[in-house]
């Protein structure tokens, strides 16, 4: 198996190194700034790059076709640039496409169905390409070396073209002389942490059954984008409706993994904190300080986190109308 990673400037995306673990070590990086993402990989025992300008899916899906052709199972991470370009060089190469996959073997794919609450497994007969979902295969970061790379595609940078031809994009074809269907990309914007996936997010503020009403995670919404986090929420809130399945934190939710963890009224059943990643900092805020998420947190506070939160929002508005303060204690 192939580990395909889109790059952007340099900078892997998520579910980078899980994916390149499933396939024992083998990645071929593809965008731009791939001398850099070389740098970063850990756990490659082969890899390849092939610089190109465009991140459109649809030229960069033609100028790897030509170089993949001969591999028979195919896996990108199901980051958003790769959930765009894996049904891309599906379509070229005619393979099948597996979406959203917890495990990838050549004879056996595991799917994710129904938000998590069905495993499907399929037994692929023939070469396929697959998206390895962030977060649910998991990584020792610590236990790897750098890797090893083996060579350089060097292609021309493409940009996207009206007309359509990806069919001829098969061994042996000139990517530079291929016109495919495509998006154009305008303007790249930075995320917005209150509406950008949990799985990419480097901060969240996860609420719980302590909180006492749908109002608020409104509050905590806006104090997480405040404090440049992200909100997100248990299994019971989404159940009630107050906060939408896609803000679902734990193994029938979103699995994340990001650098600080903030719970609030969060208990910490199993089957949520075994969704959280490992987190470098995890606080939890919780008026039962035995319960689980406190015995995780580096920093347990034994509080109501209502009232811990009307407090957050008393700070951040006094502190936003004197940000002098700010400056003078920063």
């Amino acid at each position: 198996m192939l580990a395909i990673v889109p790059v952007r400037d340099g900078v892997l995306p998520a579910g980078a190194a899980e994916t390149i673990a499933e396939c024992a070590g083998r990645v071929l990086l593809v965008g731009s700034g791939t001398d850099q993402a070389v740098e970063q990989l850990v756990g490659a025992t082969h890899a390849s790059t092939l610089e190109v300008n465009s991140v459109a899916p649809g030229s960069t899906a033609v100028a790897l076709a030509e170089h993949i052709a001969d591999e028979q199972q195919l896996v990108l991470p199901a980051s958003p640039d790769g959930r765009d370009l894996a049904p891309r060089l599906a379509h070229l190469l005619h393979r099948q496409l597996f979406a959203g996959a917890t495990e990838v073997r050549p004879n056996r794919v595991r799917l994710a169905r129904r938000g998590g609450l069905v495993i499907e497994e399929v037994r692929p007969s023939a070469g396929f390409v697959a998206t390895l979902l962030p977060g649910v295969r998991g990584v020792d970061l610590s236990s790897h070396d750098g890797p090893d790379p083996i060579g350089r595609i060097a292609v021309t940078p493409l940009s996207p073209r009206s007309s359509g031809q990806g069919e001829q994009a098969t061994r042996g074809a000139s990517t530079s002389a291929v016109a495919v269907p495509d998006a154009e990309t305008i303007e790249v914007l930075p995320p917005d942490v209150s509406t950008m996936d949990l799985t990419e997010s480097p901060r969240i503020f996860g609420g719980g059954a302590g909180l006492d009403s749908a109002a608020r995670f409104e509050q905590l919404s806006a104090i997480a984008a405040q404090l440049g986090g992200s909100m997100g929420a248990t299994r019971v809130i989404t159940d009630r409706s107050w906060v939408g399945h896609e803000r679902q934190i734990g193994t029938t939710g979103v699995v994340i993994d990001p650098r600080l963890y903030i719970a609030m009224g969060v208990s910490g059943a199993v089957q949520h904190t075994s969704g959280l990643g490992s987190p470098n900092h995890i606080i939890s805020v919780n008026t039962d300080p035995h319960c689980p998420m406190m015995q995780m947190a580096d920093l347990a506070i034994t509080s109501d986190a209502n009232a811990v939160l009307n407090e957050l929002e008393r700070l951040l508005a006094a502190r936003s109308q004197n940000p002098s303060n700010e400056a003078d204690h920063g």
